[in-house]
């Protein structure tokens, strides 16, 4: 794990958190490590701290883990751990993570972990790629690269050097001048957002091009679009006349 976690471990058994916690430092070493043994002392520290990651027993002297979740703003990510399979189902409505029988076996605990970490990064760079936008939107400045998320990792991609992006389902399709393509899990709509604002355009509801990367306009009822690359795409018939706007045409 390369990122470091605010952890908090909430379990009424000091058993229970010693080996929580010793799993956490064997395999996934983190900044910080905190403990509670009862409801309402992990409520006044999920308040006045902010935790990416929350190991949480169901139930704990008379009172519940949902008693807990009940109590604060949700902003991390939930791993329950208890002896009691019967509140699996309620768990998931809570939007758990994963929920591990006592005792807690490594290789279910260590998948577990690895899972929050990528929901965890993944929040962590929607934030990221926000702000990257607003400031944008405030400067009316775009940098030189975007930071595209992949499955791999992230890829930093000259503007220039995209000829278009096109949406595939809920993803999109990098399509780049030295013939390489990169698949982002972000839609085409957040990529029109940032890059419309850096000479690009949304010809048609799948597609987002480079102006500078068009080679030719061919008429028709919405008309086509050669691109540097030989590639042809369609022009949407409601996009049209703005885009022939765009080139004074």
């Amino acid at each position: 794990m390369n990122q470091y976690l605010q952890i908090l471990i909430v379990d009424d058994e000091a058993q229970s958190r010693d080996l929580i916690r010793k799993l956490l430092l064997d395999f996934f070493p983190a900044n910080t490590i905190d403990e509670a043994q009862d409801v309402s002392t992990a409520a006044k520290k999920i308040n006045h701290n902010q935790f990416d990651l929350i190991f949480l027993d169901v139930q704990m002297r008379g009172e519940t883990g949902f008693d807990l979740l009940d109590k604060v703003n949700i902003d991390f990510q939930i791993i329950f751990t208890t002896a009691h399979s019967e509140f699996a189902i309620k768990a998931f409505r809570y939007s758990a993570t994963d929920y591990l029988m006592k005792p807690i076996d490594t290789d279910e605990f260590k998948e577990a972990v690895e899972k929050a970490v990528q929901k965890i990064k993944a929040k962590k760079h929607s934030v990221e790629q926000i702000e990257f936008l607003k400031e944008i939107k405030s400067t009316k400045k775009l940098p030189e690269k975007l930071t595209i998320p992949t499955s791999s990792g992230f890829l930093f991609v000259n503007i220039s050097d995209i000829i278009y992006c096109h949406a595939v389902g809920n993803y999109t399709e990098f399509h780049l001048i030295s013939k390489e393509k990169i698949i982002s899990s972000y839609t085409l709509g957040h990529y029109s957002e940032i890059l419309e604002t850096a000479n690009f355009f949304r010809i048609h509801r799948s597609y987002l091009i480079n102006l500078s990367q068009i080679k030719m306009y061919k008429k028709g009822e919405g008309g086509l679009l050669v691109m540097n690359n030989g590639e042809e795409i369609e022009v949407s018939r409601s996009n049209k006349g703005n885009f022939l706007k765009i080139l004074k045409l």
